[in-house]
């Protein structure tokens, strides 16, 4: 299974929602939104108003007939205020109803990048049995990370139950944080799908990545550009503030080069 929900650089959920556009995904179960959530508005269509809308929490699922595993997804629009245990605890009775072997999300790792630098995945999982498996794909990084949000509190409650989990972590520039970030997406998509073993068409997803950091590109040379504009001053300006005050004190005189 593969638990997504909004975070940083919304990582998980481009990972999650390509692999719902790209692989033949058919609808599984959904999670009583009103328990876990207030409605965020309603709709109107030809000025008819439409039922409350709440955020939408699926379940998925995908036989994969060339491969050893099947895949469920999990898919949440956001992520509750409150009861957010009970929800991962759900999730995870889902799971095991459906003898899912192991459980994966997706996060962003914060890291000093330039965001031009083709992002690392990283990993990190329930128990150090799945630490050899990880390795061998070179995933391990030392030191220590928080990952917040569901995305990380999923994998801790499985932990509890004693079920396999694994935190795919890929790397975000920490001067992009707040905006999307297909690269890392793409990233740990391709680690992900040689995990699982299925094979998917990532170059919709690559464009993505190349077109979004054009679009940085452009907005740091836009913000250099007015930094220099605000903070520097011409220096023919300031050199004809300094003739004009000779002028006015002093007789011309020769200019010596």
């Amino acid at each position: 299974m593969l638990a997504a929900w909004p975070g940083i650089g919304n990582v998980a959920m481009i990972v999650a929602n390509y692999l719902l556009d790209k692989l033949p995904f058919k609808d599984l179960a959904e999670i009583e939104p009103s328990y876990f959530f207030d409605p965020i508005g309603v709709m109107s269509r030809d000025n008819v108003i439409g039922a409350p809308h709440f955020p939408e929490s699926r379940f998925y699922y995908w036989k994969n007939r060339k491969g050893q595993h099947d895949l469920i997804m999990f898919i949440g629009d956001d992520q509750p205020a409150s009861r957010v245990y009970e929800m991962a605890g759900l999730v995870l009775d889902a799971a095991a109803a459906f003898e899912v072997e192991r459980v994966y999300t997706c996060a962003a790792a914060l890291t000093r990048i330039h965001f031009t630098e083709q992002p690392k995945t990283w990993a990190v999982a329930t128990s150090k049995s799945l630490l050899a498996e990880l390795g061998k794909h070179d995933l391990l990084q030392k030191g220590n990370l928080q990952i917040a949000g569901l995305n990380g509190l999923l994998l801790g409650t499985a932990k509890e139950r004693d079920m396999d989990g694994v935190c795919l972590l890929g790397e975000v520039p920490a001067q992009t944080s707040r905006m999307e970030n297909p690269m890392a997406a793409l990233a740990i998509l391709k680690v992900f799908s040689r995990l699982v073993g299925f094979e998917i068409d990532t170059a919709e997803l690559s464009e993505a990545a190349k077109e979004t950091i054009e679009q940085v590109k452009q907005a740091t040379a836009v913000a250099m550009g007015e930094y220099i504009e605000h903070f520097t001053q011409p220096i023919w300006e300031q050199g004809n503030g300094e003739h004009e005050e000779d002028d006015e004190g002093e007789d011309d005189e020769p200019i010596e080069n």
